[in-house]
């Protein structure tokens, strides 16, 4: 008897019951093992750790496990797992439903900054999908694009068609259903009532109906009958009133041959008994979530004791070529999302580009528009006007395609430069806006579709990992047999010195840059890293100098501030923001990094000095209390108590480029970013305004590299912006 792998749409009504009874419990971390098994570490205030597993490749399953059926954490997280912890560490388990009658479980998480949902899709090729509070997808194992459905990062999640639930479904339904197939009742029940091949026998041996009676052929009454077992199950399922077994099968046996004496294996996992397994042993389990749990892991532990290596150790060779295939099929998949969402973002550019190339005669354009109007001009009026221009040739009046009264804006028909084919590029245009502003809502729409594409970009750089991982253990799979055959058996070669080499790699030569994109808590402020490794933020305005001294300041970090006013607020951390601290005597040299960043953004830079000077003292030294009869202007504070001063700090920042461990732009003072990026370049204030200073960095990093669009997707000039002074910056020679 073929060994059960999936858990049936039956199973999973019996199981979501128990799982609910862990509603509350805390996610403490996420894993994942190669490529199919989720497992979520929760604590539950009664039951301590909770261990929940979901599997989704050749076997199907979601269930909690007992704590010894749990193998070690893997290494390294992959993406998917840090997307995950960063997303649920700390949220409460808030419930999980099936999804009608399909083999889906949607799990609930709940947060206080946000909820999550986790889709686990036990059917076909399997998948899991994270949602966020709107229902689009963060993240998945796999990305899908059908006809029918998509399930990608950036996307909606959509559910498969819904499946008749044959525990549901009234006579009139049954009969009406049954009815309408011309197969025989066993099949019937089995594809059109969605039974499965065990529940629809079950159900018919329940029933007393002969399997194979034609339906054309059966009475009112064995239907009547098939209806009354099928309710007899739904009942029981909705009631809890289950009975799990665990069935096995001894093979062999009868002729004294060697699997006489091995213990039984199992077949099967129900959560009550079933008259078609009747002739088989079975073991009882006083909740059908252990049933599964001890079927599952038994289920493993027989396929590790079969796949012991036999004499011909050739035989045993895991299908390396195979799993090849699927991973470089998926990333097939995930490329398509990836360039599809680049394509939109580009051609988004572009048109705002076109724009501020034919300022002149855009802005014409919309300055004729905007008068007629406030002179109450009818739209129609306008495009009939705007066609007789065009037909005497006047420019502006030829650019224009079209005019649209309703929505209030004007297309235009630009001419790209690099566009070979000699088509214009057509642009809707906002007719009370200006150019810029127009320019600037194509800019903000690059930076949207921008956004959905860094979930694409995750999900295929944890596949490109994972199918790294199989090169590597087909290779060192290879170079032992080779070493076996060299010594006739003995240890093989040692490859652990091979991810020493990661960290060596030439990012600036390699054709293809990995993407592995960061997400951290601080991104929005300005940030760096020390060369000691310590974490330096600083706020961009003073709402952000309140938020920082208010919610992230610890006690035993460093507060940095310039002398000259219009500094931002700098904190040198000595922890994260939920981490305990303790007290931390900083270098010199990370203490003058932070002063430098407090200088090099403050009004300092934006006069064109070429220094300036700092001080830092402890938290508890700062408050927002003023002296009797003074006031403090918002993100200002009042600082007591004797100072450390940092003088003639220099005012320079460098940008850069950083390839490992996570793929970002980088800047901040040189000494803590030239060593921690691939690339970079020093800026001193200067002459060239922020924005041009940062295309001025995107064009010359971008030249340094092989693979240029790995810089145009992590360090745009939009990005690299964020890390440059305002006012005029000079690139340091």
């Amino acid at each position: 008897m073929d060994q059960k792998r999936e858990l049936s749409s039956i199973d999973l009504a019996a199981l979501v019951t128990e799982l609910n009874r862990y509603e509350g419990a805390k996610v403490d971390k996420a894993y994942l093992y190669d490529d199919d098994l989720l497992r979520l570490k929760l604590r539950d205030f009664d039951r301590g750790r909770v261990e929940l597993m979901i599997e989704v490749g050749d076997t199907k399953r979601a269930h909690v496990a007992d704590a010894e059926h749990v193998a070690d954490a893997p290494g390294r997280p992959p993406n998917f797992a840090k997307m995950l912890r960063n997303r649920m560490s700390g949220a409460d388990f808030a419930g999980v439903e099936q999804y009608e009658f399909d083999r889906i479980l949607t799990f609930e998480f709940e947060r206080e900054d946000e909820n999550t949902t986790l889709v686990a899709e036990l059917f076909g090729q399997g998948n899991v999908a994270a949602l966020d509070e709107t229902g689009e997808v963060v993240g998945s194992l796999s990305t899908v694009r059908l006809k029918s459905r998509t399930v990608a990062p950036g996307s909606q999640y959509e559910y498969p068609a819904s499946r008749l639930n044959p525990l549901d479904v009234s006579l009139g339904g049954f009969k009406r259903h049954m009815r309408e197939s011309d197969s025989d009742v066993v099949r019937t029940l089995a594809t059109q009532l969605n039974l499965g091949g065990l529940y629809a026998e079950e159900v018919c041996t329940r029933a007393g109906v002969e399997k194979e009676t034609p339906i054309d052929e059966a009475t009112d009454d064995q239907l009547r009958a098939l209806h009354e077992a099928l309710e007899r199950i739904g009942d029981r399922l909705r009631s809890g009133d289950i009975d799990p077994r665990v069935y096995e099968e001894q093979l062999g046996g009868e002729g004294g041959g060697s699997d006489a004496d091995r213990d039984p294996r199992v077949v099967d996992v129900t959560p009550f008994p079933l008259s078609e397994h009747e002739g088989l042993p079975s073991v009882g389990f006083d909740s059908f979530n252990a049933a599964v749990d001890e079927y599952f892991y038994r289920l493993g532990g027989e396929e590790t004791d079969a796949g012991e290596a036999p004499a011909d150790a050739s035989a045993s060779r895991p299908e390396f070529e195979e799993e090849i295939a699927k991973q470089e099929r998926i990333i097939e998949q995930q490329q398509g999302a990836i360039e599809g969402f680049e394509e939109q973002a580009e051609a988004e550019r572009q048109r705002a580009e076109l724009l501020y190339a034919n300022y002149d005669l855009v802005d014409e354009v919309l300055s004729t528009v905007r008068d007629a109007r406030e002179n109450e001009v009818p739209w129609d009026e306008i495009a009939e006007t705007l066609d007789a221009g065009a037909e005497r040739g006047i420019p502006a009046a030829e650019a224009v395609v079209d005019v649209d009264g309703g929505e209030g804006t004007v297309t235009v028909g630009l001419d790209a430069e690099s566009d070979d084919d000699g088509d214009s590029v057509r642009i809707e245009l906002n007719a009370d806006d200006g150019v810029e502003v127009n320019a600037d809502r194509l800019y903000r729409e690059a930076k949207r579709i921008e956004g959905k594409k860094e979930g694409a970009m995750e999900a295929i750089e944890s596949t490109r990992r994972e199918l790294e991982a199989v090169k590597e253990r087909k290779a060192e799979w290879e170079a032992k047999e080779a070493a076996d055959d060299e010594t006739g058996g003995g240890d093989g070669a040692d490859g652990g010195d091979g991810d020493e080499e990661e960290y060596e790699t030439d990012w600036l030569s390699r054709p293809s840059v990995p993407i592995r994109s960061p997400d951290d808590w601080y991104d929005r402020f300005r940030w760096f890293h020390t060369s000691t490794g310590y974490l330096v933020i600083g706020g961009r305005n003073a709402d952000q100098n309140e938020e920082l001294v208010k919610k992230y300041m610890g006690k035993h970090d460093r507060f940095f501030h310039t002398q000259a006013h219009g500094g931002p607020v700098t904190l040198l951390k000595a922890s994260g923001p939920s981490e305990s601290a303790d007290p931390v005597d900083f270098a010199e040299e990370t203490l003058r990094e932070a002063a430098q960043f407090a200088v090099s953004y403050s009004s300092d830079w934006k006069d064109g000095r070429g220094a300036g000077d700092a001080y830092m003292v402890e938290p508890d030294q700062v408050s927002k209390t003023p002296e009797s009869g003074e006031y403090i202007e918002k993100g200002s504070f009042v600082i007591r108590g004797d100072r450390t001063y940092f003088e003639d700090v220099p005012c320079r920042i460098a940008v850069g480029v950083q390839c490992e461990p996570v793929t970002q732009a980088i800047g901040g003072p040189p000494s803590a970013i030239v060593d921690r990026a691939a690339t970079s370049v020093t800026f001193e204030p200067g002459m060239y305004a922020q924005n041009d200073a940062a295309m001025m960095a995107y064009r010359t990093l971008k030249e340094r590299f092989a693979d240029q669009s790995f810089v145009r997707k992590v360090a745009s000039a939009d990005q690299l912006q964020e890390f440059i002074p305002a006012g005029g910056s000079d690139i340091v020679d």
